[in-house]
């Protein structure tokens, strides 16, 4: 269909257009059309702050809302187009691409040459265009043909191409909360002309409650659930429909999750629950690790994270975890779900509790000491005995790999010799914890380090 072939058809942003569609699901009758609707995101939209002034001065720049799923980014966009009345169009990049764009600022030229109006083009998902898509927005921007209103899940600074961002300003929407799904639902019942007003319907507060705690911040979730549970509901000899908390349990029965496995909440999530086993905090750790799980997450990435805090965040404290982990991940593999969450929750937990060392961030600190400063040269007595002797006896000289000290020949099993290059002789970079079995280890390097300086001393 032409995009702007009927205007009334297209444009569902106007000030002009009320019309409500009885067939339609109530969460759509009930988006908000006014700031004064809006609910959330008081930190932009509240009075005084900077987006709420722009649209009220009617001078719109092209913007970029970003925020999780469910946060009113495309229903501000809709709130926006209708408080300066301008022309509302939507694409999604995931289905339109740079053909669509163009009808897009077609239509918005004739309109904007007919009657001067404004056109907000709203693309959701933009960051899933590419490179080139987005470039293809910059001259239409420029020129001041369509104002950009664009959604991502995703941190701008990573997925959208900087040309595109400088144009734009950014504004960060936050969840929403129970109390915003409540206030949606009292409108939802009292209102006449698109909610639920015009029927005479009781909802017990527990009902209310419980509609708003499983939505998560979810209000189409919640007013979806409200719409079915007044249809199927029949009313009582007074006419009088009744909704209890057993009717909203049958009709919410799964807790929405606000969880994104592929957006920042994917990052947020695994970031709390790394970081809360690395604090000690077992039931923080499981809290985060089911959270994901309920999600979508994939297990194999739970353990892959475990089997890094193994070794980065556990270490030599308890060398013990890493094969811990990776039993329980084999173990994982054989048995498959939901057997598999007693495998996931005992890494989880042994990580938790177990002592923590991240001494093997040494490895890092011996990476920048090469890379800043090179190689330094293999003493000769503990270079490769068979390349020396071939050597020597080309040379006719004497095999410096014999001066090597066999540590084995030696009660304790180790031995008073330099291995470190002469050039970076007396470096250290391992920084030993002090817990756990690493407290052990060390006294044990402790004890050979002052038997090889006595040993020097006598030497």
């Amino acid at each position: 269909m032409d995009l702007f072939e009927e205007e009334e058809m297209t444009d569902t942003s106007g000030s002009g257009n009320d019309f409500v569609n009885p067939h339609e699901p109530l969460a759509t009758r009930m988006r908000p059309r006014s700031l004064e609707e809006f609910v959330g995101q008081k930190h932009i939209v509240g009075e005084g702050k900077m987006l709420r002034r722009m649209i009220g001065s009617g001078v719109i720049g092209s913007l970029i809302f970003y925020g999780p799923p469910s946060s009113g980014k495309t229903t501000l966009a809709h709130v926006i187009s209708r408080e300066i009345n301008a022309q509302y169009v939507e694409l999604n990049a995931v289905l339109d691409g740079i053909k669509d764009l163009r009808e897009v600022v077609t239509k918005a030229e004739k309109i904007q040459q007919m009657n001067g109006r404004k056109t907000i083009l709203f693309v959701d998902e933009i960051h899933r265009w590419n490179k080139a898509q987005q470039d293809a927005l910059l001259p239409h921007l420029e020129s001041g043909i369509i104002t950009l209103i664009g959604a991502t899940t995703e941190n701008p600074f990573y997925t959208m191409v900087g040309p595109l961002l400088s144009r734009c300003q950014l504004f960060e929407l936050y969840d929403l909360t129970k109390d915003h799904v409540l206030t949606m639902i009292d409108r939802a019942l009292n209102e006449d002309q698109r909610g639920l007003g015009k029927r005479n319907i009781e909802v017990t507060e527990a009902a209310k409650d419980h509609l708003a705690d499983f939505a998560a911040g979810d209000i189409r979730n919640a007013l979806n659930a409200l719409e079915v549970a007044v249809l199927s509901s029949e009313p009582d000899e007074d006419g009088v429909i009744h909704i209890d908390l057993e009717i909203a349990k049958e009709c919410i029965q799964k807790r929405s999750v606000r969880y994104d496995g592929t957006g920042d909440e994917h990052y947020h999530f695994a970031s709390a629950f790394i970081k809360s086993m690395r604090g000690s905090d077992p039931d923080a750790a499981l809290y985060w690790m089911v959270a994901m799980l309920e999600g979508g997450e994939d297990p194999n990435f739970l353990f892959r994270r475990m089997l890094i805090l193994a070794s980065e965040d556990v270490g030599m404290a308890d060398p013990h975890a890493l094969t811990v982990v990776n039993s329980a991940h084999e173990a994982f593999t054989k048995c498959g779900m939901p057997e598999g969450l007693y495998f996931l929750a005992h890494a989880c937990i042994y990580l938790s509790l177990t002592p923590k060392s991240n001494s093997t961030g040494a490895v890092f600190s011996v990476r920048s000491e090469i890379k800043n400063n090179g190689i330094g040269t293999v003493p000769p007595h503990l270079r490769d005995k068979t390349a020396n002797s071939k050597q020597s006896r080309y040379l006719g000289v004497e095999n410096a790999s014999d001066d090597y000290i066999y540590p084995h020949s030696h009660d304790h099993h180790w031995a008073p010799q330099q291995y470190l290059p002469e050039e970076v002789t007396g470096s250290s970079w391992y920084e030993p914890g002090n817990i756990g079995r690493e407290k052990k280890l060390w006294k044990r390097l402790e004890a050979i380090k002052e038997a090889y300086a006595k040993a020097r001393e006598k030497e």
